[in-house]
């Protein structure tokens, strides 16, 4: 429904959309979903964002990045960059919705809430 509004999960940064249940309290609606309303981020997953945007700076303009690449900087060792994947992509889709970068699908900006399979970032 084009007319109704919608708004950006806090925690994931995917599409709130409207719902009957939500109409009085659409003001406080923060989480798009149970998991998110329970979820707290680890020590490695509060640097993902910050561990981004440095990233992005380091590389010459209209450069992109993997999410991988974050996770590999902020993860302390081993394979176990690849448990923050998830949280990297969630990052990346809060940063989205402060303006300060795109996610791109073959050299595409595409909608983050949408976006399924491999991505790239890149600054705005």
């Amino acid at each position: 429904m084009p007319d109704r509004p919608s708004k950006v999960c806090t925690v994931c940064g995917r599409e709130i959309q409207w719902r009957k249940k939500w109409e009085r309290d659409w003001e406080n609606v923060k989480f798009c979903s149970d998991r998110c309303r329970r979820y707290t981020p680890s020590a490695s997953e509060a640097g993902l964002e910050a561990a981004i945007l440095l990233l992005l700076q380091q590389r010459a303009k209209g450069s992109t990045i993997c999410p991988s690449e974050a996770a590999r900087l902020v993860s302390p060792a081993g394979d176990s960059w690849r448990a923050l994947m998830e949280p990297a992509r969630m990052a990346a889709r809060r940063l989205v919705d402060q303006g300060r970068i795109v996610i791109t699908q073959g050299g595409k900006v595409v909608d983050p809430s949408t976006a399924k399979g491999p991505i790239r970032l890149r600054l705005r």
